[in-house]
């Protein structure tokens, strides 16, 4: 597996990643950054897009998806909860081609995705781990936790979250790879960060 971060554009910078199988399959995860970024590293790589994993569908996670979708040259499969799907300014995409299953596994070659839903910061949120990666969106950041203030946010489920994040059966060196800013692991995480030792949020 080959795994890229792309940065998204300022002033958010979300943390995108391209992921590419053995046999030459890209997995696109929250896609904003611009199209030619995950285009030129899928030509360099010889690789072609045929998924698309979104943790949840702010537009700063979702911006590059429908043009990567008509840059592809066959199908893509789009992954988001629908209760993010609301075609609106904060939730732009109004429809995915599949959804999540809690605890369920989304399989491209070689490579096997399990996913949690972790409401609170949307209710459509959702991480990933693959390979040692644990993809966390905008739940769960380096020594802190996604908003919760926004339409779609909850307190309550936010920490009902990070506590199922925090006991899931991962090892400590377990790459923590957030939707924004900087990366840690999930030793450093249950450790140190607040949030996952019960603060409020």
């Amino acid at each position: 597996m080959q795994l890229q971060h792309i940065l998204g554009p300022s002033p958010l910078y979300t943390n995108t990643f391209l992921l590419v199988t053995a046999a030459g399959h890209g997995i696109a995860i929250d896609p904003s950054a611009p199209p030619a970024r995950y285009t030129d590293a899928l030509a360099e790589a010889k690789a072609t897009l045929t998924h698309i994993l979104l943790t949840h569908g702010h537009y700063d996670h979702v911006g590059a998806v429908e043009a990567l979708k008509q840059a592809a040259p066959g199908a893509v499969t789009v992954y988001l909860d629908p209760a993010d799907c609301k075609g609106d300014a904060l939730y732009p995409l109004k429809t995915a081609d599949a959804g999540y299953t809690d605890g369920g596994h989304i399989r491209v070659d070689e490579l096997d995705f399990t996913t949690w839903h972790t409401p609170g910061h949307t209710q459509g949120s959702w991480c990933f781990y693959c390979e040692g990666n644990l993809f966390t969106g905008d739940t769960l950041f380096a020594g802190s936790c996604g908003r919760v203030d926004m339409p779609g946010g909850s307190a309550p489920q936010m920490m009902q979250s990070l506590a199922r994040l925090a006991g899931l059966p991962l090892g400590d060196a377990t790459r923590v790879l957030p939707g924004h800013e900087g990366f840690s692991t999930l030793g450093e995480e249950r450790r140190h960060n607040p949030y996952l030792q019960g603060a409020g949020c």
